[in-house]
């Protein structure tokens, strides 16, 4: 078998294992429908590939997925590189995201830590300053969960090991978030 063929098939069986997530991306989705109908904000931020996919999600919210819909408060905390440079010399890249959230959540808000493995510790630190706030906190993981299966408030812990097939499901994962809000704005307008 082709590499090609064995990375198809790995991603296949990943989607098929993805079934055993629909409570969880449901029950975010309708924190996320209750967080904007209060007029809350989805913080998301994540380390390398996760910083990127991020970016790619926060920006779905504000400008659209498919829908023409009003814009949606979602923010990346991985885009401010003068920040990110700043805090990281004077202070620690492993507060670099709670640094953030403190300035900027609210109670009605709710963060989103991407992490493939689970163990970042700006992640890890970020998602437990935003408990402190009493904002809802989430991380997205690879299927162990690694440290933020203990700490986050929930968790979606993909069905995978494989760092690419982690980040493909929770690009997949945000898509249909972004499909869902799409739905509900639009019903409601």
């Amino acid at each position: 078998m082709s590499t090609y063929l064995n990375a198809l098939k790995r991603h296949q069986q990943l989607f098929e294992n993805m079934t055993q997530c629909e409570d969880t991306l449901q029950l975010l989705a309708n924190q996320i429908d209750e967080c904007f109908a209060k007029g809350g904000k989805l913080f998301f931020m994540g380390n390398g590939g996760s910083a990127a996919d991020s970016q790619h999600l926060a920006t779905e919210f504000v400008v659209r997925y498919k829908a023409e819909r009003a814009p949606l408060a979602a923010i990346a905390l991985t885009t401010d590189t003068s920040l990110l440079t700043a805090h990281a010399n004077d202070f620690s890249f492993d507060t670099v995201f709670s640094r953030q959230v403190s300035a900027l959540a609210r109670k009605e808000d709710i963060i989103i830590g991407i992490s493939t493995s689970g163990n970042s510790a700006n992640i890890i630190d970020a998602i437990e300053t935003a408990q402190a706030l009493g904002v809802k906190a989430w991380a997205w993981t690879g299927q162990s969960g690694g440290k933020l299966k203990t700490i986050a408030d929930h968790i979606l812990a993909v069905p995978a090991t494989e760092t690419a097939r982690v980040q493909e499901a929770h690009i997949f994962a945000g898509h249909w978030l972004c499909e869902d809000a799409d739905s509900r704005a639009l019903a409601k307008s």
